[in-house]
C-alpha cells in the first residue's frame, strides 16, 4: 500500500527505476531432542534465496560455510569467541528452556516412547 501511495504521489523508486526482484534472507533455528532432553542439538541455518550459505551446529561448536560467501561469513563469525560461546549455550538457553512447553506438540518419531 505504501509503495502504491508513493508511486501515485510521484515519489521516485529508491536507488533505481524499478524493483529488480524479491530476495529472501532467512535465519532458521532448530532443536533436535533424543530421549527427551538427554541429548539436545542446536542448529542455526542462514539461508539466502533457498540456498544455505552458513550453519552453526552445537555438536560441531563453530560455523561452517557452504558457499564462498558462506565461508567468508563463517570465518568472520568464528573469529568472535563471545559469539561462539553464546551459540554453544543455546542448547540450554533456547532448546532445553522451551522443551517443556513444546513437548506436548512435538511429533513422536519411530522408535521413541
Amino acid at each position: 500500500a505504501l509503495l502504491v501511495a508513493l508511486v501515485v504521489l510521484g515519489a521516485p523508486p529508491a536507488a533505481g527505476a524499478e524493483l529488480s526482484g524479491v530476495f529472501v534472507n532467512l535465519q532458521k533455528a532448530e532443536c533436535y531432542f533424543i530421549n527427551g532432553t538427554e541429548k539436545v542439538r542446536f542448529v542455526e541455518r542462514l539461508i539466502y534465496n533457498r540456498l544455505q550459505y552458513v550453519m552453526f551446529d552445537s555438536d560441531v561448536g563453530h560455523y561452517v560455510g557452504f558457499t564462498p560467501h558462506g565461508e567468508k561469513n563463517a570465518k568472520r563469525l568464528n573469529s568472535d569467541p563471545a559469539l561462539l560461546e553464546y551459540k554453544r549455550t543455546q542448547v540450554d538457553r533456547y532448546c532445553r528452556h522451551n522443551y517443556e512447553g513444546s513437548h506436548p506438540y512435538l511429533p513422536v518419531r519411530r522408535g521413541e516412547r
